[in-house]
């Protein structure tokens, strides 16, 4: 008897009828021999409108109330989709993030899973037949403040369920049937890919890929857990995130993304001296503020120098208030926020061994028009900082000058 996770997100809860068939894809790996931990997600739309409810109320909610307010969204899920399943005529146990002690930091919004405490718990319950439950994106601290993961969060929960639990395959449902080498309802051209390697899926989740988390990717890396990405609505294969091999075509780029929202910060006139780009960037972590693509420019002739990052466009006010003091407390230094921006990238392990890529890239820009403002590379990727009104067209501009619309040879 083989132990499985199933994870359903959103839009595959979305209604009633979505609800009892993800009840029935659980049933059915029972009915196969399985212990089967099910992890969802919040109904499409639930968490988008507990935010709106909340900005209705105040213009400036504490990231601490808006964690418990977000955090009933899953509830709903987990009772909803255990009573599908027990309308079916099957066992099912609901549980929260907090009842199977999924431990977190304190960084409220975007929390880290420390660990999971009532493993025992889970598995007493599927060792009398039920169905397991579980609330993603959602978890508890040290004092029992409820925390939740970032969107896309029940990913991460349901790794971390499968590395804890040893389960056989972690299966991610989504409303796609599978992992594309870009987004297709922005480049139509899109193929589904049979497997891609961790690292790669890694740079792509955080790159704007939105059919996994990133940290969940992360997670599924360092404990080895065999991750299944394959639509709601059908049962043909979707893609497996594996482990590199040799045995695996490495290709130069495996696939394309798009990264919205995005603002850069520029700190112009900072006195060039040891010791203080540490400070400045710890007062940035001590706001949760997550930084990309850091860019210094001296001056010559001069002891003052240009420091630029960019942030995601959430964090803007965190990143207005640190500005101000910094502003305060940095005699002469200025500052400024362009918003409006994104970022196209390529990814691909083959990058290592081939050269290029970056001037291919680039060419296709030009090609398409799009200046790009800020270059980003690691081993195996390529970014482009570009406005983001652009983004579409240059997100399809790449994808057709790596000709990832065919097979690989």
């Amino acid at each position: 008897m083989a132990l499985i996770v199933q994870k359903f997100g959103g839009t595959s809860l979305a209604d009633a009828d979505k609800i009892h068939r993800a009840a029935r894809r659980a049933i059915r790996a029972k009915l196969e021999g399985h212990q089967v931990v099910v992890v969802v997600s919040a109904m499409n739309k639930t968490t988008d409108e507990l935010v709106r409810l909340a900005y209705e109320v105040t213009d400036r909610p504490s990231r601490r109330e808006m964690d418990q307010l977000l955090s009933t969204g899953e509830q709903i899920s987990i009772a909803l989709t255990a009573m599908a399943i027990h309308h079916a005529g099957h066992d099912a146990v609901s549980l929260t993030g907090g009842q199977i002690g999924l431990r977190t930091d304190a960084s409220f919004g975007r929390a880290r899973i420390r660990e999971i405490t009532e493993r025992n718990r889970i598995v007493s319950l599927l060792n009398k037949g039920a169905i397991v439950i579980v609330a993603g994106f959602q978890g508890v601290d040290e004092s029992l403040n409820i925390t939740t993961l970032g969107r896309g969060g029940s990913d991460t929960t349901a790794v971390a369920l499968a590395a804890s639990l040893n389960a056989e395959v972690c299966e991610i449902y989504t409303d796609v049937d599978g992992i594309y080498s870009a987004d297709p309802r922005l480049v139509p051209e899109a193929r589904k890919l049979p497997f891609i390697f961790y690292d790669e899926m890694l740079e792509l989740a955080s790159l704007g890929a939105q059919v996994m988390h990133s940290r969940s990717v992360e997670l599924g890396k360092n404990y080895n857990v065999r991750i299944h990405v394959r639509s709601s609505y059908a049962d043909a294969q979707g893609t497996d995130i594996v482990t590199e091999s040799s045995d695996l075509q490495q290709v130069i780029v495996r696939g394309a993304a798009l990264k919205k929202d995005l603002a850069r910060v520029e700190l112009m006139n900072v006195a060039n001296r040891p010791g203080l780009a540490s400070e400045i960037f710890a007062r940035v972590a001590e706001r949760g503020l997550i930084v990309d693509d850091i860019i210094q420019v001296i001056h010559k002739g001069s002891d003052h120098a240009d420091l630029s990052f960019t942030i995601e466009a959430q964090d803007l006010e965190p990143a207005q208030q640190v500005l101000e003091e910094m502003r305060r407390d940095m005699s002469g230094m200025t500052t400024e926020i362009k918003t409006g921006l994104a970022k196209v990238s390529v990814v691909g392990v083959g990058m290592r061994t081939h050269t290029g890529v970056a001037s291919r890239m680039f060419e296709a820009l030009s090609q398409a028009n799009i200046n790009i403002e800020n270059i980003s590379t690691s081993e195996i990727v390529i970014s482009c900082l570009i406005n983001e009104e652009e983004g579409p067209s240059a997100l399809r501009a790449v994808h057709a000058a790596f000709d990832l619309e065919k097979e690989s040879e």
